[in-house]
């Protein structure tokens, strides 16, 4: 089983986790920020793994998030991320460099997105960038990305962060197919507030039943060429 470690570089605190689940990639990473973010960095393996991470570790300011590593599903990570931990600076790094992925992981709050193939030395330019507040792309890309306005995803996000972290894991369960006593169970709670969940989340998504609240956000974490073979 594979398990998380920090890099015992820098001082103070961990300020950033590296959540990718390709052990030589992390150890470029880490080589590439350790001057960078100055502190220790975590690693994370699998998203649960993350998860777990910022838990135990409630001051991490950044996580470096790979589209398809063990328990993330596309864009599904990063959501759930923005909606738990709405302070943390997420930053994509992925293989996958399909435009309307990139459009997507923009709308749904990712601080930047960043290729697997650049330099290391750009990723350092992007984290610097992300730390000041600001978002990052690749030169090359950033016209094609902003060229068209993907209004549906900026609407659909918009919506989601109405959400509460509860609602939010309520519309991941809706989306797996489980039914609300299921969904009580899961998250050990009673079935009429999971009753009450999904009522709120069908108001604030602007939909008409549970069903369409799951396939919708399937449909828009998951489509517009987003493709997990690609993301190795």
């Amino acid at each position: 089983m594979t398990t998380s470690v920090s890099i015992q570089s820098g001082s103070g605190m961990a300020r950033a986790i590296i959540a990718d689940d390709h052990p030589l990639f992390r150890a470029a990473l880490k080589q590439a920020l350790a001057e960078t973010l100055d502190a220790p960095i975590l690693e994370a393996a699998s998203f649960e793994q993350l998860l777990e991470l910022i838990q135990a570790h409630p001051q991490i300011e950044l996580v470096l998030l790979d589209l398809t590593m063990p328990g993330n599903k596309g864009l599904t990570g990063l959501t759930s991320l923005r909606s738990r931990y709405p302070d943390i600076l997420v930053v994509i790094v992925s293989a996958n460099e399909q435009v309307p992925t990139i459009r997507q992981a923009m709308a749904f709050g990712a601080s930047a997105y960043i290729p697997k193939s650049m330099p290391l030395v750009e990723l350092q330019q992007a984290v610097h960038s992300v730390l000041a507040g600001d978002t990052w792309l690749p030169e090359y890309l950033r016209d094609t990305v902003d060229a068209e306005s993907p209004t549906e995803y900026v609407d659909f996000a918009q919506r989601l962060e109405q959400l509460t972290p509860q609602q939010f894991r309520v519309l991941e369960c809706l989306a797996d197919g489980l039914l609300n006593k299921q969904i009580a169970h899961e998250l050990n709670v009673q079935e009429t507030t999971i009753k009450q969940h999904v009522s709120a989340i069908l108001r604030k998504l602007n939909v008409i039943n549970r069903t369409q609240a799951g396939i919708i956000f399937k449909q828009m974490l998951n489509s517009s060429g987003f493709n997990a073979e690609a993301d190795v």
